[in-house]
């Protein structure tokens, strides 16, 4: 008989295509994790994965065993779910992939759900709007909190948020301007921006590309807080969320000025899988979500 545990290992190894960090995610020792693949795959019958001095892929026996597998650890969620549910309460882990523009708006979200489901807990991971739809697809996330234009309808269901616009975080002693500036002159400070790969960074290159503007980039962050910080230092100035400012509030020795010429802005959604029936936990964020327009 295979065990759950074989499959949770499993889906590890293919999400992180690696033993030692699928190990260290599933809390158990790379020698251990080695082990139950190998039986695994002798209780089968077939090659699960290609092996050399390192890991090499899935055979195509092992594709189509982690898609069954993925199927059955999702199957084995929703049934452990509903039947708390049916109890009355809705309880479980929502894992919850943001892309990192986002991450205020899901700390008041977060808020929101616990206040109406205080058993469930939210597990929020920061990733690429690339990797949000990717990890939705293969089942290791229940929803994800991502740019609109960027998440396919297909099989998911996609609930609108806000319109994300943009401000200029600059260090007080950098500029006399107090109103809103063009994007032409955010191009002649010093920038710390997210790195090249993330969607906002594409976003921002594209302005710029669009206006024939070479901005200044001096630092690229996989994140927003060390932007932020090198502008409370007087080192840079960067481009963020107003969402994220109000969030935060007063940022000592620094400026936040509107972005115009152009004004951007770019649409924030919820995209969950289309299931049927659908995990208690994901229908109980889609309500709060619901709840807020």
């Amino acid at each position: 008989m295979i065990e759950i545990r074989d499959l949770q290992l499993l889906s590890a190894l293919a999400r992180h295509r690696h033993f030692a960090k699928a190990a260290e995610e599933c809390g158990i020792s790379q020698p251990a994790f080695s082990m139950r693949i190998r039986n695994l795959e002798d209780r089968l019958g077939v090659s699960i994965v290609r092996r050399a001095n390192r890991f090499q892929g899935l055979t195509e026996e092992g594709e189509m065993i982690v898609q069954r597998a993925r199927r059955i650890l999702d199957d084995t969620k929703a049934l452990e779910q509903q039947v708390l549910a049916a109890k009355g309460e809705i309880t479980g882990t929502l894992i919850l992939g943001v892309i990192p523009t986002a991450i205020a708006f899901t700390g008041r979200l977060t808020k929101r759900l616990r206040d109406a489901h205080p058993r469930i807990v939210t597990r929020i991971e920061t990733m690429s709007a690339t990797a949000i739809q990717h990890r939705l697809d293969e089942g290791s996330l229940d929803a994800g909190i991502t740019y609109g234009d960027s998440i396919g309808t297909d099989l998911r269901q996609v609930q609108p948020l806000y319109e994300e616009t943009y401000v200029l975080l600059v260090p007080s002693h950098m500029t006399d301007e107090t109103g809103p500036i063009p994007w032409a002159r955010v191009a002649e400070f010093p920038l710390s921006l997210l790195e090249p790969q993330m969607q906002n960074r594409r976003i921002l290159d594209r302005i710029f590309a669009e206006q024939g503007l070479h901005p200044d980039i001096v630092a690229e962050t996989s994140g927003f807080t060390a932007s932020m910080v090198m502008a409370r230092e007087g080192l840079a100035a960067t481009v963020i969320p107003r969402v994220l400012v109000r969030a935060l509030g007063d940022l000592k020795d620094t400026k936040v000025l509107p972005l115009v010429d152009p004004v951007v802005s770019k649409p924030i959604c919820l995209a969950t899988l289309t299931r049927d029936p659908e995990l208690p936990t994901v229908g109980a964020l889609r309500d709060v979500v619901a709840s807020l327009r």
